[in-house]
């Protein structure tokens, strides 16, 4: 996965029970941002930056989605208690996480934390990743969409 490539499709089930394509978002901007579980402090604390930071989205007209290998019922509970205004998705089979190359680091310790920015036309135009450095891919995000 590189910059200038077209962004993979994909349908994954919404935490709302619905099923979500990408080309839903053609014409608009995406964030996409692989995180690694519900309820984790990191992933936790980078969900948050992003419903704090989603107004700076929406007036750029980007639609932010979380993505992690939690069932359907996990991101209802975690987008509820901490008031998350995106949509999650649910990646129970890892197939979207192979399609976008999201995987672990040292040996699997750490698990795959990825941001990909995506345009009006469905193409790759950043790509972030850092297991550590959550707030990063938040103002990393803003600073291409």
């Amino acid at each position: 996965m590189s910059l200038g490539d077209v962004a993979p499709s994909f349908a994954l089930e919404s935490d709302e029970g619905q099923v979500v394509h990408l080309h839903d978002f053609r014409g608009r901007s995406v964030v996409l941002f692989f995180y690694p579980g519900d309820f984790t402090s990191v992933c936790t604390k980078e969900a948050e930056h992003f419903r704090d930071s989603i107004d700076a989205f929406s007036a750029k007209g980007a639609v932010v989605l979380g993505v992690s290998k939690d069932p359907v019922e996990s991101h209802r509970k975690f987008k509820k208690e901490h008031k998350l205004p995106f949509t999650l998705l649910s990646d129970l089979t890892g197939k979207v996480h192979r399609k976008y190359r999201v995987a672990g680091s040292l040996g699997g310790l750490l698990k795959g934390r990825k941001t990909f920015v995506i345009d009006k036309e469905g193409i790759i135009v950043h790509i972030f990743e850092s297991a550590l450095n959550w707030k990063m891919h938040v103002s990393e995000a803003l600073a291409h969409c």
